[in-house]
């Protein structure tokens, strides 16, 4: 029997891969990216909190939670939609799960706070949690349960569960990154960073 090419040796040893992962049981395809969608007033500061993450692809501005499709950000900080500012989280759950990633949500985030967030008021500026699955709603609620039980008080912050997201205006993402000054002033102006460690004191940031 005449021998094999090394170029015809690499195909047939490439046609044999999958075969052999499904023989031995094993896949050669990764885990595919996982989402979450929270609120926590200003999406700006919200994409900056999760950015760093280890195992966080991607942050995206947007709105949740309302009735009105499609909506602008004029339309959703006047009221009336429904909408809160919220930020889209792709993630890696291999590298981060679901629970890591409430537990920066959380420490970045006034939890009693109704309706409002830092100098930031109205229902486009509340707190939330939208869970996608059943798994991420046991999650949501055993942390805020938790951290009731921790300050001996009632958590503001809304579980609901996921319908759409709509990303805001183009200007909108990566603020934080794109305008550094203006973004520090906000920030400063609001007090978000005196306000968190108020609440959690080196815990602020969460990560």
């Amino acid at each position: 029997m005449p021998s094999l090419s090394l170029p015809a040796l690499r195909w047939s040893t490439l046609l044999a891969l999958p075969l052999a992962a499904s023989l031995t049981g094993q896949s050669f395809a990764e885990e595919a990216p996982a989402s979450a969608v929270f609120a926590g007033g200003c999406f700006w500061c919200v994409e900056a909190a999760f950015d760093p993450v280890e195992g966080v692809l991607s942050t995206t501005s947007g709105f949740s939670g309302g009735h009105v499709e499609n909506p602008s950000y004029n339309q959703v900080v006047a009221g009336g939609t429904g909408h809160a500012e919220v930020v889209k989280v792709e993630y890696d759950p291999a590298v981060v799960d679901y629970e890591s990633l409430l537990h920066v949500f959380w420490r970045n985030i006034d939890p009693f706070a109704v309706n409002r967030q830092f100098c930031d008021a109205g229902e486009a500026y509340r707190s939330a949690i939208f869970p996608t699955n059943e798994e991420e709603r046991r999650l949501a609620e055993a942390s805020r349960e938790a951290l009731a039980e921790r300050f001996g008080r009632e958590i503001a912050t809304e579980i609901t569960d996921f319908e759409a997201f709509y990303p805001a205006e183009a200007y909108h993402q990566n603020y934080y990154q794109r305008n550094p000054v203006r973004y520090a002033f906000y920030k400063a102006v609001c007090r978000r960073e005196e306000r968190l460690a108020e609440v959690w004191g080196d815990e602020a940031g969460g990560r």
